[in-house]
C-alpha cells in the first residue's frame, strides 16, 4: 500500500490544481489528496478542447517519455534506504504530479490522432534526459550519495522540461496544452529552487 508523507512543498500541487482546472471535463473538480493538500482531478478521458498544431503534438509526444523518466528516477530513490526524508517527499510529489499528466497528454494525442509518444532516442541532455549511464549511477547509489545525485539529476531534468514547455508557450495553440505547459514552468521552477536548497542541507 502506498504511504504518503507530509509534504512541505504545498505550493506546487496547488499551482497545478488551479492552472489545470480547465483541462478536466466539466464534471471534474479538485479533490483532496491523502496528504491533506489539493490536487487536480485530471481525467485521462477528458474532452480534447480546441484545435492543435504540430507544436502541441510535439510538446505532448516528447513530454510523455520525459515525465516517464522523472517518475522512474523518483521510484528509484523512493526504494532506497538512508535517504533524507525531504528528498523522499519531493520524489513522492513528482511522481504524484507527473503520473496524471502523462495520462492526460496520452489522451490528447489520441484525440488529436497523433500516434504514440516521443522517441526517447532523439532526446538528449539538451532536453534534460538522463543517459543509461546516468540512470545506472542513480540505481547503484545509496543513502546520502543517492539523494544528492537524484537532486542534481532532477534539476537538469526539470530545466529540460521547462525549455520544452516554454517552446509550447511560444508556438502551441491548444488551450489545454498551453495551460499544462505554464503549469510545468511554474511548478518545476519552484521545485528546482527547493532542490538547490536541499543540496546545501544534506
Amino acid at each position: 500500500m502506498k504511504t504518503y508523507r507530509p509534504i512541505a512543498l504545498t505550493a506546487t500541487p496547488l499551482i497545478l490544481a488551479f492552472v489545470l482546472a480547465g483541462c478536466a471535463d466539466a464534471g471534474s473538480a479538485p479533490v483532496a489528496d491523502h496528504s491533506g493538500g489539493v490536487t487536480s482531478s485530471l481525467s485521462p478521458s477528458a474532452e480534447v478542447r480546441g484545435d492543435s498544431n504540430a507544436a502541441d503534438s510535439m510538446f505532448a509526444a516528447m513530454m510523455i517519455p520525459h515525465h516517464q523518466q522523472a517518475v522512474e528516477m523518483s521510484d528509484m530513490i523512493l526504494g532506497k534506504s538512508g535517504v533524507d526524508e525531504r528528498v523522499l517527499d519531493l520524489a513522492e510529489q513528482i511522481t504524484d504530479a507527473q503520473g496524471p499528466e502523462i495520462e492526460l497528454m496520452q489522451s490528447w494525442l489520441s484525440g488529436w490522432g497523433t500516434a504514440g509518444s516521443g522517441d526517447t532516442h532523439s532526446m538528449g541532455h539538451g532536453d534534460g534526459m538522463m543517459s543509461d549511464a546516468d540512470m545506472a549511477a542513480l540505481e547503484t547509489a545509496d543513502g546520502a550519495d543517492a539523494a544528492r545525485l537524484y537532486l542534481q539529476q532532477m534539476i537538469v531534468h526539470h530545466e529540460g522540461a521547462i525549455e520544452m514547455a516554454q517552446a509550447e508557450l511560444g508556438d502551441g495553440i491548444n488551450p489545454d496544452a498551453i495551460a499544462l505547459a505554464q503549469a510545468i514552468v511554474d511548478a518545476q521552477t519552484a521545485e528546482i529552487a527547493v532542490m538547490q536548497d536541499l543540496l546545501t542541507r544534506i
